[in-house]
């Protein structure tokens, strides 16, 4: 489910990063909001039933990580709203100052997000420090260290915060590609191709870093080398989408974006295994799949109201995306 949100709120998200630049014109930006006006608020399911599963599932994870990281938590949250009431707000009234005000907010709310997801995920990586009593709480940042007393922000989770913010810009510019035609297409188009570069040595220095940061993960690939497909997955999908963008199949370009995304961070959790939480003052402290999870009778029960449950979801959201296929035009009504 957190695959899934990255993958479907990353692309609105990416195109609120991409809005300031892409769109020049009044009527561009309502092509640009137009483009996820239907499905931005129903992408972010995905997240709130992602902490839902986390809440049944590992309730040890869910309670430490909401105290741990009360701080970023609240930050999203305030972003969160920023950013879907910039959109809904932004055409109730006909100003010079109104709309600027909104499109600012817009896109710097999710600039923001992305950073901060990316720097959440830099966090599950690199590990926390859990104290014996198994709770921690980790200040905004503080010698920008990867080891000891962390914060939640070093130099790794600023790294990867921004490798987040280029990932998310990539994938927005690929759906305004795919959603709108003309001038701004072209000019998405184009950001893309420069983007794409920037992804490209942000990817390379990530494969580099990350097993530096956490040597469970480096070590878990060659333990069970069947576990490569996620990161050839990822590399491949990556030179897709430059080999897609410069034919001009704005479909394919961004599925391989998708399939970018979700290798990445299927790669992460393959990793990571059997960690959902590391600890990194003392591995042992860590939190696993085994020692933060309900009890058996639990997982059934949550397993048995799940399936119905997320088919409902899966078959709204075919429906949703079927019906507003297409690019978008501004004789429509909304935005």
């Amino acid at each position: 489910m957190i695959v899934t949100y990255a993958v479907l709120d990353g692309f609105d998200l990416g195109v609120g990063v991409v809005h300031l630049y892409v769109g020049r014109t009044e009527a561009e930006r309502r092509m640009l909001l137009r483009s996820v006006g239907p499905v931005w608020d129903g992408n972010e399911v995905w997240l709130i039933a992602g902490g839902g599963a986390l809440f049944f599932a590992f309730p040890k994870m869910y309670a430490l990580a909401f105290s741990g990281f009360y701080l970023p938590l609240i930050m999203v949250l305030w972003l969160l709203i920023v950013r879907g009431i910039s959109i809904e707000f932004r055409s109730h009234i006909e100003s010079v100052v109104w709309h600027p005000f909104w499109d600012v907010a817009f896109s710097a709310a999710s600039a923001m997000l992305a950073i901060f997801f990316g720097a959440a995920l830099g966090n599950i990586v690199r590990g926390v420090p859990l104290s014996d009593s198994g709770y921690f709480f980790l200040p905004l940042f503080t010698d920008l260290t990867t080891s000891g007393q962390v914060g939640i922000l070093d130099w790794f989770t600023i790294l990867m915060g921004v490798s987040s913010l280029v990932a998310l810009a990539l994938h927005g510019a690929l759906w305004v590609t795919l959603k709108t035609p003309g001038e701004l297409r072209k000019r998405a188009r184009q950001l893309a191709d420069h983007v794409w570069w920037v992804m490209l040595a942000m990817t390379a220095v990530l494969l580099v870093v990350v097993p530096l940061v956490q040597p469970h993960l480096g070590a878990r690939f060659p333990d069970e080398p069947w576990g490569v497909i996620f990161p050839a997955t990822a590399a491949t999908a990556l030179l897709a989408i430059r080999w897609f963008n410069q034919r001009g199949r704005a479909r394919a370009a961004f599925l391989a974006s998708c399939a970018y995304i979700a290798g990445m961070l299927f790669s992460v959790a393959f990793g990571l295994y059997p960690y959902v939480l590391p600890s990194n003052l003392n591995p042992a402290e860590s939190l696993t799949i085994y020692n933060s999870s309900t009890s058996d009778y639990g997982l059934e029960v949550g397993l048995a109201w799940f399936i119905p449950g997320i088919l409902l979801a899966i078959g709204y959201f075919i429906f949703v995306y079927r019906s507003f296929a297409g690019e978008v035009r501004l004789d429509e009504e909304g935005y």
